[in-house]
C-alpha cells in the first residue's frame, strides 16, 4: 500500500521532496497543450516570425514616428488610420486603385478630395474626418480629348469605384496641390464629378514670394486653425460661361458714370459693342426694379436718375436674383451648351428661370438630312425636358420671319421664323408687338397677346 510522505513525517514533506514552482506548472500545461493540439507548434512557429519582423522594424517605426510628427500629424490620428500597422507603402502592381480613406466619406454629404495621403492626415488633424486622398497622383496636364467612358476611363477608375459615394455628396471640395499638376487634377476631377457641385481653396503665401503647396504645408506653417478656415473659405468652382453680375460690377459702374448720358450709337466696331451688352441687360432690370431711370436721358421725362445709393443696392438685388450665361468666344453657342450650363445653374444656385433670348443667335448646324421643321421639333422637346426635370420654367424667345404684304398688325405664333412647332409644343405662348401705325394707336405701347 503506497503510504502519504505527509503521514509518513508526520504531516511534514519530507527533506528531499520540493514543490514545484509556478513556472514549472505552466511548463508542464503548454508542453501538454502543445501535445494535444497538432497544428499549435506551427502557429507558434509562425507567431515567432512574426515578433523577430517586429522588432527588425522598430528603426523603421521610430523613423515613421519621427516623420509624422515632423508634420504635425498626431498619435491620434495615426492610430485611428492605422497607419504604424503599414510599415510598407508600396502599391503593388496591377491593384485596384481606390481613394485612400474610402471608409470616411460613405456617409459624407461634404466631401474633400487631396492629392496625397500625408494631405488626407493633415485634413483630419484640423477636423475633417470626410477626406480622401487619390492614389495615383496628379497629371502634367488637363487632356484636351473628350471624356471617356466610364469602362475606358482607367486613369480615374477610383472615382467610379466609390460612385455610389460621390453622387451622395451636395458639395465636393478640390483641395488638390498648387502647382500645375495638382491644378491639372482639379480640372480632371471636376470635369467627371460636375463643376457645378465643386469648390476649390485657395493656399495662403507660406512667405513673400511662395505659396503653400498643399494642405500638410498649411498645417506644418500656421496650424490646424488656418487649414480649417482654407476649407470654410472655399470658393465656387469655376464653370466657362456661367457668371454672376458681380462679375460686372466694374462695367456697370463705368456705364453709369459716362457723363450721365445714354449710350446709344454703335462704335463702328460689332466687337466693342458688345461689351455695352451686359450693362444694358443690368440697366434695364435695375430701372424695372428701382423705378428710375439709369441715366438722364430723354426717356426719363422728370424722372430723377437712381442715385449712387439705389444704384449699389440694386447691384445687390442683380447678383442675388439673376445669373448669366455666355459665350465668350467667336462661336455661336449650341442649345446643348446652354442647357448644360442652365443645368450648373440649376444644382449650383437654385435657379428656376431661364431665358433664352433669342432662337435665332444659337448655332443650327442641323445634319443634312434633317428637315428645319424635325430640327425645331427636336430642340423644343429638348428645352421641355430640361424644364420638367429640374421643375425651371424656360422662355424661348424668338422673332418672326420677314413678313410679305405685312399691314402692321401684330404677328402670330405661326409667322415665327422656322417652324409651327413653336405654337404646336409651348405650353404658352405670348406675342409682344409695338404699333407702329398712328392711326391704330399710340406709338409708345406694348401690346401683348397670349396663346395656349
Amino acid at each position: 500500500m503506497n503510504r502519504s510522505p505527509l503521514r509518513e513525517y508526520g504531516g511534514r514533506l519530507p527533506p528531499n521532496h520540493h514543490r514545484s514552482t509556478p513556472d514549472q506548472d505552466r511548463s508542464r500545461t503548454v508542453l501538454k497543450l502543445i501535445e494535444a493540439v497538432p497544428w499549435l507548434p506551427k502557429a507558434l512557429e509562425i507567431v515567432s516570425i512574426m515578433l523577430n519582423a517586429m522588432l527588425d522594424d522598430v528603426p523603421r517605426l521610430v523613423q515613421l514616428l519621427t516623420y509624422f510628427s515632423e508634420r504635425m500629424i498626431s498619435g491620434e490620428t495615426l492610430r485611428r488610420n492605422a497607419v504604424l500597422q503599414q510599415i510598407n507603402y508600396d502599391q503593388e502592381k496591377d491593384t485596384e486603385k481606390i481613394f485612400y480613406g474610402v471608409d470616411d466619406i460613405k456617409d459624407a454629404s461634404d466631401i474633400i478630395i487631396v492629392e496625397g495621403e500625408i494631405d488626407k492626415l493633415s485634413m483630419e488633424e484640423a477636423g475633417f474626418r470626410n477626406c480622401v486622398s487619390v492614389p495615383c497622383g496628379a497629371p502634367s496636364v488637363v487632356s484636351e480629348k473628350a471624356l471617356p467612358n466610364e469602362e475606358e476611363d482607367t486613369s480615374y477608375q477610383y472615382l467610379w469605384s466609390s460612385k455610389k459615394y460621390l453622387e451622395k455628396a451636395s458639395r465636393i471640395i478640390l483641395a488638390t496641390d498648387a502647382d500645375a499638376p495638382g491644378q491639372a487634377l482639379a480640372e480632371e476631377l471636376a470635369r467627371r464629378l460636375g463643376r457645378e457641385r465643386c469648390w476649390r481653396v485657395t493656399w495662403p503665401m507660406k512667405n513673400e514670394n511662395d505659396v503653400c503647396k498643399d494642405a500638410n504645408e498649411v498645417l506644418m506653417y500656421f496650424g490646424p486653425e488656418a487649414l480649417k478656415n482654407v476649407i470654410e473659405n472655399a470658393e465656387l468652382y469655376p464653370i466657362r460661361g456661367l457668371f454672376n453680375f458681380s462679375d460686372y460690377f466694374h462695367e456697370i459702374d463705368a456705364y453709369y458714370r459716362c457723363h450721365g448720358y445714354e449710350l446709344g450709337v454703335s462704335t463702328g466696331w460689332e466687337a466693342l459693342n458688345n461689351l455695352y451688352r451686359v450693362q444694358e441687360h443690368a440697366r434695364k432690370l435695375l430701372e424695372k426694379h428701382i423705378k428710375k431711370p439709369f441715366f438722364k436721358a430723354r426717356y426719363a421725362e422728370t424722372v430723377e436718375r437712381m442715385s449712387e445709393l439705389e444704384l449699389e443696392e440694386g447691384k445687390k438685388w442683380l447678383n442675388e436674383t439673376f445669373h448669366l450665361i455666355r459665350c465668350e468666344n467667336d462661336s455661336l453657342p449650341s442649345i446643348n451648351w446652354v442647357l448644360e450650363l442652365a443645368k450648373a445653374a440649376v444644382l449650383r444656385h437654385g435657379v428656376r428661370g431661364l431665358v433664352i433670348d433669342p432662337y435665332n443667335e444659337l448655332d443650327h448646324q442641323r445634319p443634312p438630312n434633317q428637315t428645319e421643321t424635325e430640327y425645331v421639333s427636336q430642340i423644343l422637346t429638348r428645352i421641355k425636358r430640361f424644364a420638367q426635370h429640374h421643375s425651371c420654367h424656360v422662355w424661348f424667345v424668338a422673332h418672326p420671319r420677314q413678313l410679305q404684304h405685312w399691314s402692321g398688325g401684330p404677328p402670330n405664333m405661326y409667322d415665327i421664323s422656322g417652324s409651327a412647332h413653336f405654337i404646336n409644343k409651348c405650353d404658352n405662348g405670348i406675342v409682344v408687338h409695338r404699333n407702329r401705325d398712328p392711326k391704330l394707336g399710340p406709338l409708345d405701347r406694348v401690346q401683348d397677346r397670349g396663346f395656349n
